[in-house]
């Protein structure tokens, strides 16, 4: 019995010594599974027809004028020269490609001007409320994209609030729904927070001495603005829309929702060939737009590696105190341009979900629960077919939780993975940190293609569940922020204290449990938060796996109700927007301002 003791005591030791490193494998080899062979299975169905390699689909889309517009005349033989005379002419044609792109840039464009002033209001100002106001930048992050559009029906439709308020005034209706200029606001709302917490970091990283040391050699306060702040700013605001041009090239349940197949970009048309059973030209189109997407994520991430701004040491600039104006002609200028920032904002930010809650208890005849009590009435009733509200629930909460349970011990073997001085600890960084690169729309056709189609193994077909698909989508998608903040405080922690627990014999494992975990608790509980939320409201590779099945959630209940009947689908927004703000208070509570976010 004691030698049994001393081998198991053996044993147990030696895989405490190895824990992380078995943990890391571990976690790396879930990716693989469930990430990394998906995604190669999209390349294999691309360059792979009919049993040989061939690049031919990649290039019948490049000729293709139908996606490169004016642009793929070039490959086709004619004339650079002409086709570039055609795309800046008037008669120009863009394709889905071109159109996708564009809409991105003036999107980027919208969120750049919206942001700006956020980031100059939170980072000069001291006022009630502001940390709150701060908090709030993390909303690109928490709320589920298909709700924020359903908002943006409920606001701008013809019967929307924004047209009840016109109405109201006596002036004409606007018909701002399903066009361009409506995606290109609901992608501000998502991405000038965005903009708005990169540019407001840079800001207070600012020395106020540099600022001094200018105006006391007779600068004015423009010019120190102009010489010492704004070289600090442009990195900041460069890097900001980077990301914003990157998120909204992939955009997809909001064009989808807010523009159809009428204004189709790259990720929507990826849906309808996947619809179409059109696997191949799927995977291809994916592929290139993933090429682009991930050209741009590189040159954002070598161009913020070359003006990372380090803000030890440094004396912030004062914030002034936010009041009314006291007469100078420049303050109250001031004053008044934040004061029509603020309302603007306010429409462009609270009116979707204000207009959501309205719609989803009104109706021509004024205050009703009718929404509500059609939910219930078709969970009773509803077909077969249709989409049952309990259902939609349950299976969002359920999908959310085995996300968690996977997603949260990942996030936390990769935060420990890349912040200790284990040998390539940066190439495990980034093999991780992929998924945020990549659409759900190409990881919810690999997962369909891969695993739930089944792959051969050993002359075996396997095959998963379109749940258990779903909930690996989920994971890969939500664990990445799990990372983003956990890793910041184990960053800072001081090492002597787990030099102190291994002195006292403890096991690397041990001190990492004891130590190291507790002290980084809230970043922890916020990065569950984090994961739940994404959970919930994913939509992209969702509703590609969920096509056909009873596995829909609520993200895809609405957008299966938003185009037939608002009410509900807005009564459905409401419960998503219950659950997603209980996962956000418990971010802003015990996750500051979203840690690494």
């Amino acid at each position: 019995m004691e030698r049994f003791r001393t081998a198991f005591a053996r044993v147990r030791a030696g895989l405490e010594r190895r824990a992380i490193a078995v943990l890391a494998a571990v976690t790396v080899l879930v990716l693989l599974v469930v990430f990394y062979y998906p995604v190669a299975t999209v390349f294999v169905e691309a360059l792979v027809v009919d049993g040989r390699v061939t690049a031919s689909a990649f290039l019948e889309i490049l000729r293709d004028p139908f996606y490169f517009g004016d642009l793929a005349r070039v490959l086709t033989g004619e004339s650079p020269v002409a086709a570039a005379r055609d795309l800046l002419g008037p008669d120009r044609h863009l394709g889905i490609v071109g159109f996708t792109a564009y809409q991105a840039a003036l999107s980027t464009s919208a969120s750049v001007a919206l942001g700006l002033p956020g980031a100059y209001l939170l980072a000069r100002f001291e006022f009630p409320g502001r940390r709150a106001l701060r908090s709030v930048t993390i909303l690109p992050f928490v709320l589920p994209s298909i709700m924020v559009a359903t908002g943006f029906v409920a606001t701008f439709g013809r019967t929307g609030t924004l047209n009840a308020a016109l109405a109201a005034v006596g002036l004409p209706r606007l018909e701002l729904l399903y066009t361009l200029e409506a995606i290109v606001i609901a992608h501000a709302f998502y991405n000038a927070p965005l903009v708005a917490r990169v540019t407001t970091a840079a800001w207070e990283s600012v020395d106020a001495s540099a600022v001094e040391t200018a105006r006391s050699l007779g600068a004015s306060p423009f010019r120190a603005f102009l010489d010492v702040v704004a070289p600090q700013l442009y990195p900041a605001v460069l890097s900001g829309a980077a990301l914003a041009f990157v998120f909204t090239f992939g955009s997809f349940p909001i064009v989808l929702a807010l523009g159809g197949f009428e204004l189709a970009t790259v990720e929507v048309f990826v849906y309808r060939l996947v619809r179409d059973l059109e696997y191949t030209e799927a995977a291809a189109l994916a592929l290139l737009e993933l090429g682009i997407s991930l050209s741009i994520l590189y040159a954002y991430l070598r161009y913020e590696a070359a003006h990372t701004v380090r803000s030890r040491g440094i004396r912030p600039l004062p914030r002034r105190p936010l009041r009314p104006p006291t007469g100078s002609a420049r303050e109250l200028l001031l004053r008044s341009g934040l004061g029509i920032y603020v309302l603007l904002a306010g429409i462009v930010f609270l009116a979707p979900i204000a207009s959501m809650l309205l719609a989803s208890v009104t109706d021509p005849g004024g205050i009703t629960l009718d929404h509500y009590r059609f939910l219930l009435e078709r969970q009773r009733t509803g077909a077969a077919f249709q989409v049952r509200p309990w259902d939609a629930i349950r299976n969002s909460l359920l999908f959310g939780l085995a996300a968690l349970a996977v997603a949260l011990p990942m996030g936390v073997i990769v935060a420990v993975s890349s912040t200790r001085g284990y040998r390539g600890r940066k190439v495990v960084d980034a093999v991780a940190m992929a998924p945020l690169a990549v659409s759900g729309i190409v990881v919810g056709l690999g997962l369909l293609r891969g695993l739930v189609f089944g792959a051969e193994v050993a002359g075996t077909r396997i095959a998963v569940g379109g749940a258990v698909a779903i909930v690996a989508a989920h994971a890969v998608a939500g664990y990445p922020f799990v990372v983003r903040t956990v890793a910041p405080g184990l960053e800072s922690l001081d090492r002597s204290l787990v030099e102190s627990a291994r002195a006292l014999g403890a096991s690397r494992i041990r001190a990492l449990v004891d130590v190291e975990l507790p002290l980084v608790w809230p970043g922890i509980v916020a990065g569950a938060a984090f994961a739940f939320a994404i959970s919930v409201g994913e939509f992209s590779a969702t509703v590609v796996l969920a096509t056909g099945t009873d596995q829909y959630t609520m993200p895809v209940a609405m957008e299966r109700f938003i185009g037939r009947r608002l009410g509900p689908a807005t009564a459905m927004g409401v419960v998503l927007l219950f659950v997603t703000a209980a996962s956000f208070l418990v971010i802003d509570r015990l996750g500051g301002d979203g840690g690494g976010i």
